[in-house]
């Protein structure tokens, strides 16, 4: 069996992501981060996964009078800029993309969307941890037209949830297919599939859940490398 190869986005807690991602042998991992310099080596992958970390600078989305909402300690423009030049090298080569958290937000602003600067504020109710440190959990809704539907096989689950973000408006050619009760949007994809390479994004952290088993970690993580195998 030929190896794959997933390039994973760095970030402070990258162990976690490539620690879930080699569910079988066949699976080589690829570190992109601005601090190697190394977005060319997207030619040497078969997928994609953005991980999650740092606020997106609003100034990407036309927006910077949201900074002011921003943990603005945490907003990386090199890591931006870095993620930006992976996403233009993947979407040329139509590579499978997986998002999580953070990379669902960063693929949305590449698509011209927008986001939520701070849920809270723009009143809802907090997605981020508690202040213990530990993951929020809640209910999703899956649109039964969506692929994650396929994927998942089910209505509606529990998901973890750890952020202080959201799409607010979706980008161009992306739809939502996950939602929270109180109406964020949880996961997306592309609205029209055909033809192109296979795209998931989830906001909540399969890598990281307490049940691994759960439809919305193990199957996630299937079918992002099931169609990685298919598109090599």
């Amino acid at each position: 069996m030929k190896n794959i190869v997933i390039g994973i986005t760095d970030c402070a807690k990258y162990f976690h992501y490539e620690s879930w991602i080699r569910e079988q042998p066949d699976v080589e991992i690829i570190k992109l981060s601005y601090h190697e310099n190394n977005p060319g080596d997207v030619e040497r992958c078969d997928g994609i996964m953005l991980t999650g970390g740092n606020d997106i600078n609003p100034r990407l989305y036309n927006q910077p009078e949201y900074l002011v909402y921003c943990h603005q300690k945490d907003i990386d423009e090199r890591r931006d800029e870095f993620e930006w030049k992976v996403l233009q090298h993947t979407e040329e080569r139509q590579l499978p993309i997986l998002g999580i958290c953070r990379g669902l937000q960063f693929v949305n602003v590449f698509f011209g969307g927008t986001l939520v600067p701070d849920i809270p504020a723009f009143g809802k109710f907090n997605h981020s941890k508690f202040e213990e440190g530990k993951d929020r959990d809640h209910l999703i809704e899956i649109d039964t037209n969506s692929l994650l539907y396929k994927i998942a096989g089910q209505e509606k689950g529990e998901i973890n949830s750890a952020h202080h973000q959201s799409v607010d408006m979706p980008g161009y050619g992306l739809v939502a297919n996950a939602m929270s009760p109180d109406g964020v949007i949880e996961g997306m994809e592309r609205i029209e599939a055909k033809g192109k390479s296979f795209l998931l994004l989830v906001q909540w952290h399969p890598e990281r859940m307490t049940n691994q088993g759960s439809i919305f970690s193990q199957n996630i993580r299937r079918s992002f490398l099931d169609a990685v195998r298919n598109n090599v």
